[in-house]
């Protein structure tokens, strides 16, 4: 009797924990990841100006002051990139052989090299000088292809814009960045197009 008694007991403890191991068998479906939390705009323009501020887009789209201590930013001309009308300084046209030195202007707004001579841009919104008119979609094509304006048959961006590392960000930071951009006061700068390097040699 006791015998019967152990093994109705084993029984039912053997059936107990095959229904608990049925009820917890992995299923063919993947486990579910966090819902992702979407910024707010705020948020996304602080990501934006977080990110701006690190990669030192400032260095070269930024017109700088110069003083006792060297040289710092012109806030009042945040990326705006190189001033219009700013007289340059000679050129050592031998920077345009490649495998030479390549010059920066003094506050780094405009480079010579062997492509010639390159000018930062103006990122502010300003609709006629910066990019006010450009378009989320075309902000990341243009990073992502190194083409001017995103456009298929455009001219390459020149250095020393360095595109090739931009162009992996994640969707997420290119829009944050396009967005801090478009939150800056606008700023009305007409750069100067590149000079190609015949031109750069017909230069006094």
């Amino acid at each position: 009797m006791k015998k019967n008694f152990f093994m109705i007991l084993t029984a039912i403890a053997c059936t107990a924990i095959l229904q608990q191991s049925c009820t917890n068998s992995p299923t063919n479906e993947p486990p579910k990841e966090p819902e992702k939390k979407e910024m707010s705009h705020g948020e996304l323009v602080e990501r934006g100006k977080y990110l701006v501020t690190s990669i030192g887009c400032d260095d070269c789209h930024t017109p700088k002051i110069f003083g006792p201590q060297g040289m710092s930013l012109d806030t009042t001309k945040l990326l705006s990139g190189h001033p219009e009308n700013s007289p340059m300084p000679p050129i050592d046209k031998n920077a345009l052989k490649p495998g030479n030195w390549l010059l920066f202007a003094g506050d780094l707004t405009a480079t010579v090299g062997p492509w010639g001579i390159s000018f930062s841009a103006n990122l502010t919104p300003d609709t006629a000088t910066g990019i006010g008119a450009w378009t989320e979609d075309v902000f990341a094509k243009t990073l992502r292809t190194g083409k001017h304006l995103g456009q298929d048959g455009g001219r390459m961006i020149l250095p020393p814009m360095p595109w090739q590392a931009f162009r992996n960000l994640k969707d997420d930071d290119m829009k944050a960045i396009f967005a801090y951009l478009k939150a800056l006061p606008p700023i009305h700068n007409k750069v100067p197009a590149p000079v190609s390097p015949p031109d750069v040699e017909k230069m006094k």
